[in-house]
């Protein structure tokens, strides 16, 4: 299944190469809405509060009464996690809080799923170079996606990889890795990063693995 990907930064819908350079920016949000209003998920970040430089809660709001979303960004306690949920998100996502001191915080991620729902929750783990990035993939860990993976897996419903090594660069993604990970875990498995073509698409359903599409959608590479 292709799942939109709806990034925001600065009241804008964005798209970044590699994280960090800005690459497309519009804010006539309501026209994204309507192209992606036939999709039973859209995945929706807020980009500033990722980084902690800002919030866009009104517009992820906005966007969760009229799309199923599922919201990353920012996300770093039970609290927080419950809120985005009463905004009108179907899931929160969650990446750098999972991780304390080099290793997976399992004390956090079994609170939040005692109280949310493991149902309700996708735990990020982000690769780069073979291990995990976290902090808007500035820092790397000492633990692969599988380990983390193995870790987090009685806590969260569903994972979400991205390949950062080729996200938004347009040039197809990993999939010996999406496939190792595939075999990783017996949850909902979907993957990010440099995913452009209907053929890659297909190749992930067929193991069971859904694909978050930003760059190539926007770009009009992938038509929708």
């Amino acid at each position: 299944m292709l799942i939109p990907s709806i990034d925001l930064q600065g009241g804008k819908i964005v798209q970044l190469v590699q994280g960090e350079r800005l690459a497309i920016a519009t804010d006539d949000v309501d026209v994204w809405v309507r192209k992606f209003a036939a999709y039973p998920k859209v995945q929706l970040i807020d980009l500033d509060a990722a980084k902690g430089e800002g919030s866009n809660q009104s517009l992820v709001q906005q966007v969760c009464g009229l799309l199923p979303c599922r919201v990353g960004g920012g996300i770093r306690s039970v609290e927080r996690a419950e809120a985005m949920l009463s905004l009108g998100a179907k899931k929160v996502i969650l990446s750098s809080a999972l991780f304390r001191e080099n290793q997976v915080d399992q004390p956090f991620a079994k609170a939040l799923s005692d109280r949310i729902g493991a149902e309700r929750l996708i735990a990020a783990v982000d690769g780069k170079g073979g291990k995990v990035v976290i902090h808007g993939w500035r820092t790397s860990l000492e633990l692969t996606p599988e380990q983390a993976i193995s870790q987090l897996e009685p806590f969260f419903g569903e994972f979400l990889y991205t390949h950062v090594d080729l996200e938004g660069l347009m040039r197809g993604t990993n999939m010996g890795v999406i496939r190792s990970l595939r075999a990783a875990t017996t949850r909902a498995l979907t993957a990010a990063g440099g995913i452009t073509t209907r053929e890659e698409i297909d190749e992930l359903d067929a193991m069971g693995v859904d694909a978050v599409v930003g760059m190539a959608v926007y770009t009009g590479k992938l038509k929708i």
